[in-house]
């Protein structure tokens, strides 16, 4: 970790993150106020030590929706991350190994796959399936399958014939053994980045399908949702828009400049 924090960008995206972390655990344990509840009488209340962060059009509290989405913006991007690493690097390591007719199979319905762009794929799923949250992930972990696919497919391929491989295979060693103890290890940083950028993609593409309405359905709060809730009383209560607006440029920033100081470290390090 080192040399990770010599790198100015993965010491501020950290250091956001972290700041995150901590505000979606306050709110596992507190709430301020029921996230979901309208109260009329409080309607447009302004920033008060009552209400933190005001209040909506419905006079739901703004402070207790952030913690909330915050908690839903995290396990969506954990969610797809996860399963797209996951699907991706099977694909990618098989495809980059063995290589022959199993490379070209798995490069062509990639390919397939990429020819859609990610976000109408994802409203085809979610109008033919519905809605529901489960749904909008699923559509999600299927776009983000070919990134990791394709980066694992090039470090299998560039690894496969290096000495220590070599050395393995003459030791006796197994194609399994070789591919999660020799190879794996030595794609970390290259897994670690596309991480990081799909975890940020992954926000950023839930917000925009909430934003439309065919993601995160009220009255769960959303980022998305509570942007396209806001903006038609933008010139009545613009800071209704641009709170979530910021916590949601600064997640997807924070996840960015992670990478980005990465593969800095990286690069610095010769991997």
């Amino acid at each position: 970790m080192k040399k990770y924090f010599q790198s100015k960008s993965f010491v501020i995206g950290f250091s956001i993150i972290c700041f995150y972390v901590l505000f979606m655990l306050v709110g596992l344990f507190y709430l301020p106020y029921d996230p979901d509840f309208p109260d009329a009488a409080e309607k447009f209340a302004p920033i008060s030590f009552r209400h933190l962060l005001g209040t909506d059009h419905l006079g739901r509290d703004v402070f207790s929706r952030i913690l909330v989405g915050t908690r839903i913006s995290f396990a969506i991007g954990f969610s797809v991350m996860v399963s797209g690493c996951t699907i991706g690097l099977l694909l990618g390591a098989a495809s980059g190994y063995f290589g022959g007719w199993l490379d070209v199979l798995i490069q062509k319905l990639i390919s397939v796959q990429m020819s859609f762009p990610g976000i109408l794929l994802a409203l085809m799923l979610i109008a033919v399936f519905g809605t529901d949250m489960w749904i909008t992930v699923s559509a999600l972990c299927f776009m983000s399958v070919p990134r990791f696919t394709r980066i694992s497919r090039a470090s299998f391929m560039k690894h496969k014939n290096s000495l220590f491989v070599k050395s393995a295979q003459a030791r006796g060693a197994g194609h399994l053994r070789i591919m999660l103890f020799h190879i794996l290890p030595n794609i970390v940083p290259e897994l670690l980045v596309t991480c990081s950028l799909s975890f940020a993609l992954a926000i950023l593409s839930e917000s925009g399908l909430s934003y439309l309405g065919l993601g995160i359905q009220p009255p769960t709060p959303s980022f998305g949702r509570m942007l396209n809730d806001a903006q038609r009383f933008i010139f009545r209560n613009p800071i209704g828009v641009l709170i979530p607006a910021f916590f949601l440029t600064a997640l997807v920033t924070a996840f960015n400049l992670l990478g980005d100081g990465i593969s800095e470290a990286g690069g610095r390090s010769g991997i």
